[in-house]
Parts: structure tokens; C-alpha cells; sequence
């Protein structure tokens, strides 16, 4: 039988504290947060790999003291500073305009708004062309989500599973866990890819389904796909 397309579904993610879980990896971040007031010079930096956590903290550290909430990318010339108690910059190492970031973070400054960033890499290693900007980046204290432990990939597993109304068998689960990459941003590509695919086949989601729909993640740590003079798990 010929596989039908699913009828679109964009699931909205959700960024709020209830759906935060705590964890050894980014209990320092969390910590930081709670304690706005202990920023030195009201500056914070998340910064981790893809899928870490970095915006929804963001989120929740926004909806916590009414802040904004702005994307790097989106940033331009020089921006209004908005009536709020404090700012949160998504992304914050892909803003293109280096003027419009150094004016945001030195308005901020005069108006002691406290401003929380997140990026891939602390602020310190961002490559820069104003000296000016590169001296406030430096400054800024820096706090590392790491990678996730297995009790919160075992976590977000069931949260995505539970947003998509999937019920998988705990030995999936245990395989996915297993064979895909230990990032949230894997696990939330591969259950959408295996939710789409159940859909457009009418099937239930055995291991072996997930490894035909998989195969790309999973290429290199799963039986014929595991690279010469690898161990096969």
C-alpha cells in the first residue's frame, strides 16, 4: 500500500515553567535566574549546544519578571528599548547588526535593565569587528547548559511522545534512547519524523519501523550501519 501524506499538524511548543525540568546540567543556570539581581552588571549569557534548553529558559525567565523577549537575528539599526523590566536576547550571536547590538546592550546599561542572552557560545568567543562590542561581551558572565543526562532525555522523551499522543513500548523508548544522539533537538526530529510516518502508513511504531524511518540518525551506532572497527551496541 502506498504511503498517504498525513494532513499538516504544526505542534506549537510549549516554553513554560511546568514543562521545564531541572537537571545537573543546567542546575547553574536555573540557580543564575533565581538571582537576577546578582548579575554583574545585570548581564547573564546561557550558552550550550542546539536543543539544550537555552530558550525556554529564556522564556520562563521572561514570563517570570515581565520581560521581553527578542531574537538576535531580528535586531536592527538602533532599537527602542521597550517599557519592561528586563530583556531577553534568543540568539543572540547571529544578530547580523554588531552597531544595534553594542546601542542595546549600552542603552540597557544607562537604564540598568537587567538583559539575559543565549547563544552557542559564551559571548566571549563571538568573532567581532567593533572593539567596543568585544570589550562588553568579554564582560559578560557566561553559564554553560551541558549535555543532557539520561533521566532528562528519558523526560523530554515522554513529554514529546505525550504532546503527540504516541504510545510507545518502554523498549523503544529504550532503543531510541539508545541509538540516537543524546540531544533534545535529535529525540524532538525523530519523534515527528516517526509520528509522520506512523500516520502516512497506518502502522504501530515497533524498533524495526523506527529503524527504516531513522536510518539517517541512527547511521553508524546500529547493526549493518555501524562503522568498521566499531563495537556494535
Amino acid at each position: 500500500m502506498l504511503d498517504q501524506p498525513p494532513l499538516p499538524f504544526a505542534l506549537e511548543r510549549r516554553f513554560t515553567e511546568v514543562d521545564f525540568r531541572e537537571a545537573p546540567s543546567n542546575a547553574a543556570a536555573t540557580d543564575w535566574l533565581r538571582r537576577t539581581s546578582a548579575w554583574p552588571g545585570g548581564r547573564l549569557a546561557l550558552w550550550g549546544e542546539a536543543g539544550c534548553g537555552k530558550t525556554h529558559l529564556l522564556h520562563v525567565w521572561a514570563a517570570r519578571n515581565g520581560a521581553a523577549l527578542w531574537r538576535g537575528p531580528a535586531l536592527r539599526g538602533l532599537p527602542e528599548l521597550p517599557d519592561v523590566p528586563g530583556l531577553a536576547l534568543d540568539d543572540a550571536d547571529a544578530a547580523g547588526d554588531e552597531t544595534g547590538l553594542l546601542h542595546l546592550l549600552n542603552a540597557t546599561a544607562e537604564a540598568q535593565m537587567p538583559v539575559l542572552l543565549a547563544s552557542r557560545a559564551p559571548p566571549a568567543r563571538w568573532l567581532t569587528r567593533l572593539p567596543d562590542l568585544a570589550s562588553r561581551l568579554r564582560a559578560i558572565t557566561a553559564i554553560e547548559i551541558g549535555p543532557p543526562e539520561d533521566a532528562l532525555l528519558q523526560a523530554l522523551l515522554a513529554r514529546l511522545l505525550a504532546d503527540r499522543q504516541l504510545r510507545l513500548p518502554e523498549p523503544v523508548q529504550a532503543w531510541l534512547l539508545l541509538r540516537l544522539p543524546r540531544t533534545a533537538a535529535a529525540l524532538r526530529d525523530a519523534v515527528a519524523r516517526l509520528d509522520v510516518a506512523a500516520l502516512a502508513r497506518q502502522q504501530t511504531i515497533t524498533i524495526a519501523f523506527a529503524r527504516n524511518v531513522l536510518r539517517d540518525e541512527i547511521s553508524g551506532t546500529d547493526g549493518d550501519h555501524s562503522p568498521k572497527n566499531s563495537p556494535v551496541l
